[in-house]
């Protein structure tokens, strides 16, 4: 993806097993990458609004129902709110962007940065432009927040390029000189 190169990205989204990945959720339960999450992904970042709505709008139906039955799940809503600012959903999208930083994160500052990467995530993908910038700061200045090269070459940020703001977080991530 980094590389944009459509056939290794269709490549690797063949690799996906049909039901997507699994993943623990640290204030528990189970959360369902599903493969059409990344197929939405993949196909936004190459201008492909339909599959792209296609893909999230299967994607949306597997987690919602984890939101469902895991109202506390984190991650699960980050999940679900990246999928609505995917498929255009902007004000249910920032929701649950927003609930999911909201949920008790203090004893796992890991997950929270994910989480306000997210949050950034779907700001830079619903037009926020102006509101992606601050938690994409704070993630920049915590461990295990977004980094240097994810900055730089990754599609999901292409909104947000340009901005003297955003190259200032990127230049704040640069490799420093010996």
């Amino acid at each position: 993806m980094l590389e944009r190169d459509p056939a290794a990205v269709n490549g690797a989204l063949a690799s996906i097993p049909a039901e997507g990945f699994s993943s623990l959720s640290p204030g528990g339960g189970d959360v369902k990458y599903p493969r059409e999450f990344y197929a939405g992904v993949a196909a936004r970042a190459f201008n492909d609004a339909a599959a792209a709505h296609a893909s999230f709008s299967t994607a949306r139906a597997i987690t919602e129902k984890t939101v469902r039955d895991q109202p506390d799940n984190e991650t699960a809503r980050s999940l679900l709110g990246q999928i609505d600012a995917g498929h255009g959903r902007k004000d249910e999208a920032v929701r649950e962007g927003r609930r999911a930083c909201e949920l008790p994160l203090s004893w796992d500052a890991l997950l929270g940065a994910i989480l306000v990467t997210d949050l950034a995530t779907i700001y830079a993908w619903t037009s926020e432009k102006d509101l992606a910038l601050e938690p994409l700061a704070v993630s920049a200045k915590t461990p295990n927040g977004v980094t240097y090269g994810e900055l730089k070459l990754d599609p999901k940020w292409d909104s947000l390029r340009g901005d003297s703001r955003f190259e200032k977080i990127v230049a704040s991530l640069a490799p420093k000189e010996n």
